[in-house]
């Protein structure tokens, strides 16, 4: 999808019952669900059942013309249908397979979806109130990301290929895609061997770094340096917030997290989020409102 955004002329392959992410609805836009619709623009369609004969030939066809192909079958489908003939049939093809996970591995072969790779790889153990259960991401993250790793490897083929340096073959799992989106999380546990946890919307190492109540709903504060927060008293006002020296580098706040967020809803739950917002808003403070879906897209930078 990606590459068709960027001008690549896309041509998807579906089984002879259509691809099920049709059927994944509500909500539907006319006979389409819209989750459909939502990956799988910039393409044209044709239909192929890889069990017969005549229709192999004609994906044979349109793999000798292709400059890339991407498939996510699973090892035992790629038996069965004899996709390594398919590669062969045009060697100087940048081929990309979007697998469950690493080959080889233990779980290489299972089938898997976002949610399961959410969970398989950490991601909801660190989503969620601490006193809750794991929490998968409010959209699907890990076939995001794996996604853009299986279009970095599509393009990075097709510059090498264009280098001279013949056609590759890529791999994108969605278990150690998805795990590269730990980030800071999973570099602190491998550097120090403390096992992260589930902090709302806390951040584990940077603070005031999340939602504050104000009166009538919250803004969100992502105050990443000590003269951020240093701005943020002077603008606030508060005597009492101010007279926290305490609170002047980021590792006393974070460790002193509980209280500087009760300070903070103090003063503001004062007013209502509007006005938080023109007060901040020219002040250098990162901060912004936590919008649904129909206010982030009813925002001027995004609707105009």
């Amino acid at each position: 999808m990606v590459a068709g955004d960027l001008g690549a002329d896309v041509i998807k392959v579906e089984g002879p019952d259509g691809d099920p992410v049709r059927s994944l609805a509500p909500p539907r836009f006319g006979e389409d669900a819209t989750y459909y619709l939502a990956v799988n623009r910039h393409r044209r369609n044709v239909v192929a059942d890889l069990r017969r004969p005549e229709d192999v030939a004609v994906v044979l066809d349109l793999v000798r013309e292709a400059d890339a192909v991407v498939e996510n079958f699973l090892p035992n489908q790629v038996r069965a249908l004899g996709i390594d003939r398919l590669r062969e049939a045009n060697p100087q093809c940048v081929w990309v397979s979007v697998t469950p996970a690493t080959s080889g591995g233990p779980v290489a072969a299972q089938p898997s979806f976002d949610l399961l790779a959410q969970a398989r790889s950490g991601l909801m153990g660190v989503t969620g109130r601490p006193d809750g259960e794991p929490t998968k991401v409010g959209a699907p993250i890990a076939d995001v990301v794996t996604g853009l790793y299986a279009t970095i490897g599509l393009l990075t083929g097709l510059v090498a290929r264009a280098r001279g340096h013949g056609a590759r073959h890529f791999e994108a799992p969605l278990l150690e895609s998805t795990m590269s989106a730990l980030i800071n999380q999973a570099q602190g546990y491998l550097s120090t061997g403390v096992n992260p946890h589930r902090l709302g919307n806390d951040h584990p190492s940077i603070a005031p770094y999340g939602p504050v109540t104000t009166a009538d709903g919250y803004v969100l504060l992502a105050v990443g340096t000590d003269a951020q927060y240093a701005r943020l008293v002077e603008v606030l006002g508060d005597a009492q917030l101010a007279g926290h020296d305490e609170w002047a580098t980021n590792a006393a706040r974070v460790a002193d997290l509980a209280n500087l967020r009760s300070a903070l809803d103090r003063v503001f739950t004062r007013y209502g989020t509007d006005h938080w917002l023109e007060l901040l808003g020219t002040s250098g403070v990162p901060h912004g409102p936590i919008l649904d879906v129909a206010g982030a897209f009813a925002q001027p930078q995004v609707r105009e």
